[in-house]
This record gives C-alpha cells, structure tokens and sequence, in this order.
C-alpha cells in the first residue's frame, strides 16, 4: 500500500525552493501500531522525509544520492520511548492530576506536568492532591467554561471536540488553511564552502536548541545523530522527568537565564554562532525577551530559523498554549477514538505521533534549509506547527483498528551500551538505514544545564 504521507511531505519542503527532489523511500515491514489513524504511515514518511534530506544534503559532496530504507516496526517504536535502562528507572511521566476527566457536559484535558501549569489548573479549582478528590470538582464544569479558566490562569487544558466540531471551529478553520511547512525566504548572504563527510554530512553543523516537550528536542536529537553539535538551553529550575533521558541523547545541555544581562550576552553570542536555531516557545514568547525574529536575523543573517507551536499560527488560538495529547482532544482524535472504540472515556492515539512527526519534520526542513544555503546564500526558515500535522494525519481516519504490534524482542534493541548520567542503557535500534551514513550520536543522554553554554 502506498504511505499517503510521503507526497505532502515532500511538497511541502519542494516548496522551500528548486532543489532536486529526495532519493526515493524503502519501506521494509508490516507491524503497525494498532489505531484508528495511519499512525505507522506518519512515523515511516517523517523519519523517511528526514533521512531522505540527509542523503541529499550528503549529495552535494559526493553527486550522488544514498538509498534511504525505513524499517516501520522500529520507526514506529521510535514515535514512543526508545531507551530501556539497565539496573535504574525512569520517573514517571505524568504529574498526579494530569489527564481526562469527564465534566457536566462532556470531557476535558488538564496538562499540569509543569509546576506553574499544575498551579494555575488548581488556582481555578482548588488544592487538590490526587484525581480521585479532583474529579468531583471538574464534574461541576461545562467542559468549554473550564478550559477557559485554566487558560486564562495561564494554564493547559483542552476540551474533547469531535472530527466535525473542530472543522467548523474557527481554529480548525484557520489550521486547515495553512501550509504543513510555512516557510519563509531571507538573505541572500554568501554561500557557505563548507565540506560535507559523507559519512557525518552534519559535522560542523551548530543547533541551539531551546525546545521542550517534545517535537523540538526530537528534531535535535536527529540532527545529532548525523553530526551535528547540539547544543540545548534551559532556565533555571526547568525539568521534564521522564523525558530528559529520552530525549537529551546526542546533546551537550547547557543552563542560561535570559532575564540576566550576563547570561544574555552569552546567548547571543551563542546565536552569533549557531547555524540552525530551534525553538517552541508560544510566537510571543521570544520577542517578549527582546528576540523577535527581526533581532536574530540581526544578530546572525545566516541563522536557519526552525520553529513550532501547538495550535497554529493564525486564527483565536495562535498563541495558546498547548501540548500533543491536548491537540489530540481538540482536533477530534481522541473523540473519534472513543466512539469508534465503543469506550466510556476518550482514546487517544496509542503514542504522541504529533509531537514526534513534527519533530522529524522540523528536522527535515532544517537540512533542507541547510542545503539551500549551501547552494545558493539565501536563507529559509520555517515554521510548524502540532495542529496541523493533526489535521494531516485526520485525513486517514478508519473507524476500525487492522493493525498489531507483536512484543518487542532482542532483536529490536540496539546491542550497544548507552553510559547516560543515570546509568547504563540501551536504545531501539534506529529505523534509518543511509546507505554509507551511520546514525550515531557523539554524546550520551545526560541531565540538564551539565554542560558549559559555549560551542565546541
């Protein structure tokens, strides 16, 4: 069957420029993870789209293009937790009052994972320690009433809209009429000579990261894979748990408060320096900083400008804050999971595909930002976005789930050993295959702020 995600994908990033389009796509396999969404499809395209912009890239050096295979079973496991530690665990992922809660009217999702989010939902409902006391509460609301409060408290949450609703809702609306990949032309400034390894195409290559949960830090942690220096930023006090093991491999993580006048100062030399930023923060986050795209582009005319938000750019809600499983209960994903299911309770996608497809789109458009630049001297940035890789990936909705995956097996895991800062681990083996282009990584995963905020 053929994916039905390759094709946009690569219009949308044909669209960044004339540039020879990508060496054609292997697919090996037939697991999929069971859903009512081509959720395997979306994991082999985005991994496939992305591998394929390497082996490009790669090809200004060698004039030629590496075959690129996608093995589906294992693209589909790297759409979820790929590290499996030896002799330690991970936290838990979810705060204990994160998740679904049925209200007078419907179902509503709260996000309280981070600390200030966690208190702006209890600020509108009161101090509670556990679901069990909170639900009664959250049972008194109309689903529509809550999650306003909890937003305009500063908070997360997302009522459950179906696939119809959300395609009449003013937000759908204005998603559905915007591109998959927004891209955006400067420059031009003098093309870059520098030299590509085949077998390390991003070597030299500096990302400043400054992603969170979690589209953003996978884009980073694939551009690592094939070289490139990542170099990820948090202020003080930031933790995500669980995900910092998962998502830190490659990286050198590094600590600034850009409220400092020191620390700022640093992170513009930082940039100065970069080649490619990618950042997640709500569209008026950074300029409220002082760091509007106009004072990058001023600080470094080069710099390849690779962003996302939750729920667009455009339409009442382009500023909202939001995450994929909230996305999920606004586009009408997990309300069509739940009927379809004949289950009491919503049903979401069985891993954060949204995040993880936007991650591996982020970092496709980013080399292909980087091949332009190479070529010609003009510059591209590009912006994405997790309600529109929704409103792709709803197009495929089914109302029956056809789909297996069997257990994992040895075979799945990748026999080398991962010496992280919590212990031993080892990873899913990677499900692309560059013929002459090894994925690896420089550095293990590690904590956050444990490196020095310089470049190498």
């Amino acid at each position: 069957m053929t994916n039905p995600f390759i094709a946009p994908i690569a219009t949308a990033l044909d669209h960044s420029g004339g540039i020879a389009p990508p060496p054609a796509i292997t697919i090996t396999g037939t697991d999929a993870l069971p859903s009512f969404f081509a959720v395997t499809d979306l994991a082999t395209a985005s991994i496939g789209m992305a591998a394929a912009m390497i082996a490009r890239y790669r090809g200004l050096e060698t004039d030629d293009l590496a075959p690129v295979t996608i093995d589906q079973r294992l693209a589909s496991k790297w759409f979820d937790m790929t590290i499996r530690p030896d002799g330690w665990e991970l936290p838990g992922l979810w705060d204990a009052i994160a998740g679904d809660y049925q209200t007078n009217d419907g179902w509503i999702r709260l996000h309280t994972n981070a600390a200030h989010h966690r208190a702006a939902a209890l600020s509108v409902l009161g101090d509670h320690a556990d679901r069990q006391s909170l639900a009664p509460v959250v049972a008194r609301w109309n689903a529509d009433d809550l999650e306003a409060a909890v937003i305009a408290a500063g908070g997360c949450a997302a009522t459950m809209r179906s696939l119809e609703n959300w395609q009449s809702h003013p937000q759908g609306k204005a998603v559905a009429n915007e591109p998959l990949i927004d891209w955006h032309h400067h420059g031009p400034v003098t093309a870059t000579d520098r030299i590509i390894q085949p077998d390390r195409p991003l070597a030299g290559i500096r990302v400043l990261d400054l992603t969170r949960v979690l589209s953003g830090p996978v884009a980073g942690r694939f551009l690592a894979a094939y070289g490139a220096d990542v170099l990820r930023l948090d202020p003080p006090g930031w933790d995500e748990g669980a995900v910092i093991p998962e998502v830190t491999l490659g990286k050198r993580c590094a600590g600034l408060d850009l409220t400092q006048a020191s620390d700022r100062h640093r992170f513009e030399e930082l940039l100065a320096g970069a080649d490619i930023i990618l950042h997640g923060y709500r569209p008026d986050a950074l300029p409220h900083l002082g760091y509007d795209a106009g004072q990058r582009r001023h600080i470094n005319p080069a710099l390849i400008d690779i962003t996302l938000c939750a729920y667009g750019w455009t339409g009442p809600w382009a500023t909202r804050r939001g995450f994929d499983s909230l996305v999920q209960m606004s586009c009408g994903i997990a309300d069509f999971g739940m009927k379809n299911a004949g289950a009491s309770k919503p049903v979401p996608l069985p891993v954060q595909a949204l995040d993880h497809a936007t991650g591996y789109l982020m970092a496709a458009s980013a080399v292909k930002a980087l091949l332009i630049r190479q070529q010609s001297g003009i510059v591209r940035s590009a912006r994405h976005s997790l309600a529109r890789t929704a409103h792709l990936l709803c197009d495929t909705a089914q109302k029956t789930r056809n789909h297996i995956m069997p257990p994992e097996t040895p075979g799945d895991i990748d026999p080398r050993v991962e010496v992280t800062n919590w212990g031993a681990a080892r990873r899913i083996r990677f499900p692309a295959v560059i013929d002459g282009v090894p994925a690896c990584w420089n550095h293990p995963a590690g904590r956050l702020r444990s490196s020095p905020a310089m470049w190498w």
